[in-house]
């Protein structure tokens, strides 16, 4: 059993950073072509989708509780990844406004509502 939990922490973080990292890529192409205020907000849908497909199509938990903690697993990875790599590599002192605490809601919150859609659709399956 301790090696299924290995391997489930293993991919919450995979799957962490594999998010993050699409966000941080998409950051530095838009840089290129966007304002600097607007970047964050055009990442925001692209994020929410290819988060939501992740969660739906290469997540799969035994509980709800499990999604409360994949949430909070990815919002710490999110927090302290953009610090390193954008506040202290890049000097982005100005990063934090609206959008990146928004972000930061979303990462925690759509594992949360995903989990509890999938626990009361499995629910309502078995009855």
């Amino acid at each position: 059993m301790e090696t299924d939990k290995g391997k489930i922490f293993l991919n919450t973080v995979f799957w962490g950073f594999i998010l993050w990292l699409f966000g941080y890529v998409l950051g530095f192409v838009f840089f290129a072509f966007v304002p600097q205020e607007a970047i964050g907000w055009l990442i925001m849908p692209l994020g929410v989708i290819v988060t939501l497909w992740v969660l739906l199509k290469k997540i799969e938990r035994d509980s709800f509780g499990c999604y409360v903690g994949l949430g909070v697993i990815w919002t710490i990875m999110a927090v302290a990844l953009d610090y390193i790599f954008l506040v202290k590599l890049l000097n982005a002192a100005d990063y934090y406004k609206f959008d990146v605490y928004l972000y930061y809601a979303l990462i925690f919150f759509l594992p949360v509502v995903t989990g509890w859609y999938k626990s009361n659709k499995t629910k309502s399956i078995k009855k």
